[in-house]
């Protein structure tokens, strides 16, 4: 059984850990506020320019754009993986690496070439993937600009062939406590049949474009394409900061719930000595008067 001392030992460490997490704990909470908004203001955009896309292309006869045409013969693939620097965050690098993993299982006909944004999941697969390139940047989210140079390094390998699709596998942001591990494609940007079918028969008119549909889909092609990245750091980032906020919720009431425990021993064993003095002082009284 722990004495006294080392009961006051633990209980003091443990106090130490407890400002430690109640720190990160507030931190998280800020950045989780900021990027929470960001994703709640980006996502909307992304997807109403990516639908507009898709109205548009499909209406529009004769139209064909390099980040639309399917490779059906090229079976080589770029993924990127957009996982957290740091760790302390619950399960946010395993889940990630954990549906990775599992993609890559259920697609062992093509040659999938890995790439990274954050190291953890890096560290968890890198012996077992096809290890592409890993991308560092000057702070720890990157920023829209050199995202956009990521995005156009992937496109190039999609345009000049040498792979046939580009995905991208991240966490999407939920709610602060809960988020999706997926793997999304970029490249093509392909409609299918049924979709197209349907925005015909939701669309029968063609609407009169100024310029023309040609000009304005070889502008928002592209940009659809970045922004559909970005938003998925963005989602990234928010779900890592609610991640690390819960996780560390948990660990300050874990460190309080221990605090109480060890003090309540420590008390018991103080307690436990107390009375066993007071009894030898008694029995060595009652001895001298006998």
């Amino acid at each position: 059984m722990a004495n006294i001392k080392e009961l006051k030992m633990k209980i003091k460490s443990t106090k130490g850990t407890l400002k430690i997490t109640s720190a990160m704990k507030l931190v998280s909470a800020a950045k989780l506020a900021k990027a929470q908004q960001a994703i709640q203001s980006s996502r909307p955009y992304a997807e109403e320019l990516d639908q507009t896309i898709k109205t548009i292309s499909a209406l529009v006869e004769n139209y064909s754009h390099s980040y639309l045409e399917a490779k059906p013969g090229n079976q080589m693939e770029a993924l990127l993986v957009i996982s957290a620097n740091k760790g302390l965050c619950g399960a946010y690098n395993s889940a990630l690496a954990k549906e990775v993993r599992k993609y890559l299982a259920a697609n062992t006909d093509k040659e999938i070439k890995v790439f990274f944004v954050g190291k953890k999941v890096k560290e968890l697969i890198e012996k077992e993937v096809n290890f592409g390139k890993m991308y560092e940047f000057d702070k720890t989210d990157p920023s829209f600009l050199e995202l956009e140079t990521v995005g156009n390094e992937l496109a190039n390998l999609f345009l000049q062939g040498e792979v046939g699709t580009v995905k991208v596998a991240y966490n999407q942001f939920n709610s602060a406590i809960s988020f999706t591990s997926m793997v999304k494609q970029l490249l093509p940007m392909s409609l299918d049949l049924h979709e197209k079918a349907t925005l015909e028969e939701k669309f029968p008119f063609d609407f009169r474009y100024e310029p023309t549909p040609a000009e304005i889909l070889d502008t928002l092609i592209p940009e659809t394409f970045t922004a559909t990245l970005y938003t998925s750091l963005l989602d990234a980032v928010a779900a890592e900061h609610g991640s690390r906020m819960a996780s560390m919720d948990n660990a300050v009431t874990n460190c309080k719930e221990q605090v109480r425990t060890q003090t309540l021993k420590m008390n018991k064993l103080r307690q436990a000595a107390i009375t066993t003095e007071l009894t030898e002082v008694v029995s060595g009284a009652e001895s001298l008067n006998g």
